[in-house]
């Protein structure tokens, strides 16, 4: 398994933006496909994005389409979740996720086997 810390969270206001970062321990992340769920409260994890090992393809949950964008660089061993115009519904705690087998369905939460410990993000209105 990879070892996973995200980062980047934190309070801001209604249609402002945030990045958020995963960084991952060791070389093989470079082949692993990346995701990023979110869990509000009283709520279940939610899948909101996702990419292939090298960054062809990518997945975005419906209720963040057009607004989040997920990218990584192999290099740095590092996922990005760059997230436009929040909504206060986008208030969660956002995980990092990696898969080391197969990646049939990118949006499951069940195909990721490494998390990390999450981050908080709030949006105020």
């Amino acid at each position: 398994q990879v070892q996973l810390v995200e980062s980047g969270g934190g309070l801001v206001q209604a249609g402002d933006s945030l990045r958020l970062s995963c960084s991952a321990s060791g070389h093989t992340f470079r082949k692993y496909p990346m995701g990023w769920f979110r869990q509000a409260p009283g709520k279940e994890r939610e899948f909101v994005a996702s990419i292939s090992w090298q960054g062809g393809s990518t997945y975005y949950g419906d209720s963040v389409k057009g607004r989040f964008t997920i990218s990584r660089d192999n290099a740095k061993n590092t996922v990005y979740l760059q997230m436009n115009s929040l909504k206060p519904e986008d208030t969660a705690v956002y995980y990092c996720a990696a898969n080391s087998a197969s990646w049939s369905r990118p949006y499951a939460e069940s195909e990721y086997d490494s998390w990390g410990r999450g981050t908080q993000v709030t949006v105020s209105s």
